[in-house]
């Protein structure tokens, strides 16, 4: 076992169909897959059906994100079921194509406290895990993913702490998400080793060498935080890769790496699997 790495959705130079995705990948070294379903969880359950089977034979791993308007944390009643029932239509979209993920979004604060918003995001990810089992999808995990906004849930600590409710979920880290809402803050070998180590001590030696991963450079403002997602070229923005993959071959992690970059993430990723190689 070791790191996988991959990208999230079809790059600017992939122009196959979902079919062609596992060939595509296998050829370039990619282990892991990211289906896309942020806008909304709509399949061609052949298609999909047919890319899970070959994506099982050339043992690429398969995670989907949720749709991006789920609203964990929302003060409305009817809205956080709604998130239920989207978290529930990715899951079985997951298990068509034999995904073991679900990537969902935390939520927003913007309107109540952090503290508040929390309590609704935990009360609405332990329905839906519950739902989740009911629907028999208990084997697919879902993860909270750390974001990017300032606005926004989903710092390391929040999402660790969503986690605690059931031993199934697992953290989405995206680095670059963290490095954005701290204005530039991941920098020194130490900055990524405390989320390795914050995660281990919280969660526990398994989903710290498990954790799932979202990594990109990401441009962002002294005021909001996240702006947009960039590629390997930038050299203004960070965070980089190096300490991370130095840090996970250290550990003997397993993580799942999905590069979000913007239209390279397929080459990004070989870059950071080569990274991640010299390491190990």
């Amino acid at each position: 076992m070791e790191a996988r790495f991959g990208p999230a959705g079809n790059s600017e130079k992939f122009q196959g169909k979902t079919t062609d995705i596992p060939e595509y990948l296998s050829s370039m070294g990619l282990t892991a897959y990211e289906y896309q379903c942020g806008r909304g969880v709509r399949i061609n359950v052949e298609a999909v059906t047919k890319m899970g089977i070959d994506a099982k034979e050339k043992d690429i791993k398969l995670s989907v994100h949720a749709p991006y308007y789920i609203s964990l944390s929302s003060t409305e009643e009817e809205k956080r079921n709604a998130s239920i029932d989207y978290i529930l239509q990715t899951a079985e979209a997951a298990k068509v194509m034999g995904a073991d993920r679900v990537i969902v979004h935390s939520g927003s604060c913007s309107k109540i406290s952090r503290k508040e918003a929390l309590l609704y995001a935990g009360d609405t990810i332990a329905k839906a895990v519950k739902a989740m089992d009911e629907h028999g999808y208990g084997e697919i995990s879902v993860c909270p993913e750390t974001m990017g906004k300032i606005n926004q849930l989903g710092t390391l600590e929040e999402v660790v702490e969503l986690c605690k409710i059931d031993e199934r979920l697992i953290p989405c880290v995206d680095f670059g998400h963290l490095n954005a809402r701290t204005f530039g803050g991941l920098k020194e070998y130490s900055d990524f080793e405390y989320i390795f180590d914050y995660i281990e001590k919280n969660l526990g030696s398994q989903r710290m060498k498990n954790f799932h991963s979202h990594f990109s450079k990401i441009e962002y403002t002294s005021l909001g935080g996240e702006k947009r997602h960039l590629t390997f070229e930038d050299d203004v923005y960070g965070p980089v890769f190096d300490h991370i993959a130095e840090i996970t071959a250290k550990k003997k992690c397993n993580i799942r790496f999905i590069c979000e970059s913007a239209g390279t993430q397929d080459i990004d990723a070989v870059t950071m699997k080569e990274i991640y190689m010299r390491y190990r």
